[in-house]
């Protein structure tokens, strides 16, 4: 079983209720520092630069770090900041201008970070890497503000379907394949809820946490090729018949004896993986980058584990949440061509086999995906065909916290409504679309 402080620590950032802290003295033209006469791979010198990044994604920026001041005179100062903590630090210090040289953030904060001006203007420096088209695009996208680019991959999340191989065979399913239909999904809960053992349950969800409910359900509906907002992120489009089928399916385990596991309901995100990992769960979605302790934790005399893109409604069409974090040079920062240098080597396919493939995680870098992994565990090399598929998404909106992640968002009510009410969907459709629009 997995240590409760492990799950915990990697799934927090689902939990997190950011404010819309405002960035004073900020414009949307991004930071002072001075990018133009950077070279293409920046400086190496022996300059400390200073990198900012949340604690549920410690392990993978540590290994980063590591990697870069083993082979580099810079050295990377690193500071992890508690996931709840990111939101008051990163505004407080835009205000003192005593931002770090690196900052790295959720990917859905970074359009409000960048419209703020929160950031440096590094268009050139990241339209001149050789491999740019290699890159995973929605951290670049997520990034970019009336055509001028801020932000990079820093590290990558995305969401898979997992299931518990032992209970599916208690349950007379086999243990070998996983659902690939939304309706499977339910029929396969429904018999391991039929087991009627204590503590077991089919799916779980995380009821209070709408940053791992856009994580859980937003990949079916783009699987049916639905959208959930328009392209400008100022409106919802979540009152579709993709959503609707998504919604009633955890409706029906909700109202199924064992269906979701206990604290579905109120679950803010803190301990949302908890249920699975400690093998009372039959099959759920799951953060990528919480399954290799999964993997681990099998080896050691765990459950077996199996994987598969997230599907629609319709058999062969799946997507992915492409989230994580993304990662620019920060508007206050003094050491502009060396922050440039950390950024564009961990861009490349070397930097990318070391720091990630050769760890078990995601890498940003389409090509290392397809070629670094050859030995790596089969589920492994399912996780990174979600992004090599090309039909996962990051949504971009400057109030995508406000809409959907915080807590109490009209999102969040959206789902309570539909799952354990008497929702109406279009009603509540319009309430995201009222924060979306301000």
């Amino acid at each position: 079983m997995l240590s409760f402080n492990k799950i915990t620590r990697v799934v927090a950032g689902f939990a997190a209720t950011a404010l819309l802290i405002p960035m004073a003295a900020c414009g949307t033209s991004g930071g002072n520092s001075s990018t133009a006469d950077i070279p293409t791979a920046g400086t190496d010198d022996g300059t400390e630069i200073t990198l900012w990044t949340r604690s549920p994604l410690e392990r993978q920026a540590k290994n980063a770090v590591s990697a870069y001041n083993k082979s580099h005179k810079n050295q990377v100062k690193l500071e992890i900041i508690p996931n709840d903590d990111m939101e008051g630090k990163v505004g407080g210090a835009s205000q003192t201008d005593s931002l770090p040289d690196i900052l790295a953030g959720a990917v859905v904060r970074i359009p409000y970070w960048a419209s703020e001006g929160i950031f440096t203007d590094i268009t050139k420096q990241i339209d001149g890497l050789d491999n740019k088209a290699d890159l995973q695009q929605g951290h670049i996208e997520a990034g970019t503000v009336d055509g001028k680019e801020y932000t990079l991959p820093f590290i990558t999340d995305v969401s898979v379907m997992v299931w518990n191989k032992d209970l599916y065979k208690k349950a007379g399913l086999d243990p070998e394949k996983g659902p690939s239909t939304i309706a499977e999904f339910v029929e396969q809960a429904k018999k391991v809820a039929a087991l009627n053992e204590d503590g077991i349950a089919g799916s779980y969800l995380a009821g209070q946490s709408g940053g791992a409910l856009v994580f859980d359900l937003f990949p079916s509906v783009w699987a049916d090729g639905e959208s959930v907002m328009n392209e400008d992120g100022t409106e919802a489009t979540l009152d579709n018949d993709s959503m609707k089928a998504v919604l009633n399916a955890y409706k029906e385990l909700a109202d199924t004896t064992n269906g979701l596991g206990a604290g579905s309901k109120e679950e803010t995100g803190a301990t949302w993986t908890a249920p699975f990992a400690n093998g009372k769960i039959g099959v759920m979605p799951y953060p990528n980058t919480s399954s290799t302790a999964l993997f681990e934790a099998e080896k050691d005399g765990g459950f077996e584990v199996g994987v598969t893109p997230i599907p629609g409604t319709k058999e062969g069409k799946t997507s992915t949440f492409l989230g994580g974090d993304a990662m620019g040079i920060s508007k206050d920062c003094k050491h502009a061509a060396q922050a440039w240098n950390f950024l564009a080597w961990l861009m490349s396919s070397d930097a990318q086999k070391e720091v990630f493939a050769n760890n078990g995680d995601t890498a940003s870098n389409i090509q290392t995906l397809k070629t670094a992994y050859n030995d790596a565990d089969p589920r492994v090399r399912t996780i990174n065909s979600v992004i090599i598929d090309g039909h996962g998404k990051t949504p971009k909106s400057v109030s995508f916290n406000e809409a959907f992640n915080a807590a109490g968002s009209p999102w969040q009510l959206l789902v309570q409504n539909a799952v354990w009410g008497n929702g109406d969907l279009k009603a509540d459709n319009q309430a995201v679309s009222e924060v979306l629009g301000q």
